[in-house]
């Protein structure tokens, strides 16, 4: 009993007084875990509310801020003062959530609420009880993974925005751009459009004046409205297939890819090994692991797959097996464990797309609007204030993509959003920077730049 008495003590139970602008999650998993590195990484506060005291010990331990509650005890909500809080995190299960949200509004009717939805019928019950934002973050991944589907279209494809800024993909197969480096390309040039990063068979680069255009190149393109319209008008062209694109794995997530590809008038199979989860024609019954059931659904002559099921192991497995069926196919993968998307890769996937990291950054996004967009695993936009050592030098003078391996892709000042500047624009004190680098060279440029913060920590 007083070893008990001490554990309690230990495990804190409310926040400091004038804790606000913090951030409340109601549950520990994958998303949260993703949040609080992303909290840490942007200086701002946020705790992790759980039951049991030894998981709250446990947590602490690994430096995890956490406190103790009753999820459905208003008093809970009190004592980590969410009156003043940023946001509220539910993510359970639906009725668990319903449950967080309403007692939530007990304590305040402003603080914003966001909350998971598995169910399609449960997102009106959500938003009765208080729900500021209604996710369905199970679909919101398969309408990502079906939007990566190459090889439908070589127009470009805007996966981001922030102001007046987008970012998109575009396949270069199939356009005049294939055989030609950028310098050639004259992209810029001619449409004002910059190329910003390149993908190749799922490995991120950032380009030079000499990179050349392959046939599996995808573009990573900045630019305006207007820029883009012209580059559809230009390159675009929608390709029609006559085989489908596969999609193993009938799940929630497998479905919604489905019902994303269709919308885009794109044909597709889903093979599900579960009876209850078949629904129709384009449903085939069997295990992808199954030679026999692959080729029933025409894997030999599919544009893609999409693998979809809540099992990395599994995930890795179909991967190898139909990379070695079909070693020219584009493969798209989800992962469930940010550790598995290197081994994905490795394995054959052209595209991993992570549930954690996608419900994690949509919960940043709606935290903080217009200052920081994931575009894929572990490659962001961010936005900073202009480094002090960079005022009065020209773009070109500051070595920033030589130095740290991130590109600026926009200027900001008091009157306007300046979209791929020139090299020789020079910076100036009132300047905020929008870059887009993987993690690693985002880390290198804040410890090239210590004495600034990213504006999503102000």
């Amino acid at each position: 009993p007083w070893l008990e008495a001490q554990a309690k003590a230990r495990a804190p139970r409310e926040l400091p007084e004038g804790t606000k602008g913090h951030v409340i999650l109601t549950n520990y998993d994958s998303v949260a875990t993703n949040l609080a590195e992303k909290f840490r990484q942007y200086h701002h506060e946020y705790v992790i509310v759980v039951e049991d005291v030894k998981q709250a010990l446990e947590l602490q331990d690994l430096d995890i801020r956490v406190a103790v509650g009753d999820l459905g005890d208003p008093q809970t909500y009190r004592r980590l003062k969410a009156r003043d809080a940023d946001l509220v995190v539910a993510n359970i299960d639906d009725m668990m959530n319903t449950n967080i949200a309403f007692t939530v509004r007990e304590i305040s009717q402003k603080v914003p609420i966001v909350a998971n939805a598995d169910l399609d019928d449960s997102v009106d019950i959500l938003q009765l009880a208080g729900s500021t934002h209604v996710l369905q973050f199970t679909k919101m991944l398969g309408q990502s993974l079906a939007r990566r589907v190459l090889g439908t279209t070589t127009k470009a494809n805007v996966i981001g925005k922030i102001e007046s800024l987008l970012i998109a993909e575009a396949p270069a197969m199939r356009t005049p751009l294939v055989g030609k480096t950028l310098l050639q390309s004259k992209l810029r040039e001619t449409i004002g459009i910059n190329v910003v990063g390149l993908w190749e068979r799922g490995r991120f680069n950032i380009p030079t004046a000499q990179t050349l255009i392959n046939a599996t190149t995808v573009l990573l393109l900045a630019g305006s409205d207007d820029q883009f319209n012209e580059y559809d008008q230009k390159f675009g062209r929608d390709i029609k297939h006559q085989a489908p694109v596969l999609i193993l794995g009938g799940g929630r997530v497998g479905r919604a890819a489905g019902d994303a590809l269709m919308k885009r008038d794109i044909d597709y199979r889903i093979i599900e090994k579960k009876q209850k989860l078949i629904e129709g024609e384009r449903h085939i019954y069997g295990s992808a692991a199954d030679i026999n059931t692959l080729m029933q659904a025409g894997i030999k002559k599919a544009p893609s797959i999409i693998i979809t099921t809540h099992d990395d192991p599994t995930n890795i497995y179909l991967t190898i097996y139909c990379r070695r069926l079909c070693p020219d196919i584009q493969i798209i993968s989800r992962a469930n464990l940010e550790r598995n998307i290197s081994k994905l890769h490795t394995a054959g996937a052209d595209l991993v797309m992570s549930y954690a990291s996608m419900a994690a950054n949509t919960i940043l996004k709606l935290l903080k609007p217009d200052e920081l967009l994931m575009l894929a695993e572990r490659l962001n936009i961010f936005r900073v204030v202009v480094p002090p050592s960079y005022v009065d030098k020209s773009l070109a003078e500051s070595h920033i993509r030589s130095r740290t391996g991130c590109n600026v892709v926009a200027i900001c000042d008091r009157e306007a959003m300046r979209i791929n500047p020139e090299p020789s624009y020079r910076f100036s004190e009132n300047n905020e920077l929008i870059l887009i680098g993987s993690e690693e060279a985002e880390s290198r440029f804040f410890k090239m730049h210590s004495e600034i913060r990213k504006i999503t920590a102000s």
